[in-house]
């Protein structure tokens, strides 16, 4: 197979996977999907932005437990 006919093949392969975006699993989603209202989209940002901020809070406690508790240990056991 020659190098031109190899890259025919790959284009024509990706060719037809765009043409099946459409029709596959995902298809009925990309039909039905549609731009968020602006109310929509102001309470997804909040409910976002809550569970960032939710996430942040719980990593910086682990992160203040390890840094202030190994030292607690260590003057109860006397190391």
């Amino acid at each position: 197979m020659s190098y031109i006919e190899r890259i025919w093949n790959t284009q024509q392969g990706l060719e037809d996977r765009f043409r099946r975006i459409g029709r596959g699993r995902f298809g009925r989603v990309l039909r039905l999907a549609r731009k968020p209202t602006y109310d929509e989209f102001v309470k997804s940002s909040w409910i976002v932005g809550i569970g960032i901020g939710i996430v942040g809070l719980i990593g910086f406690i682990i992160y203040y437990i390890w840094l202030k508790v190994p030292p607690i240990i260590s003057d109860v056991l006397g190391i």
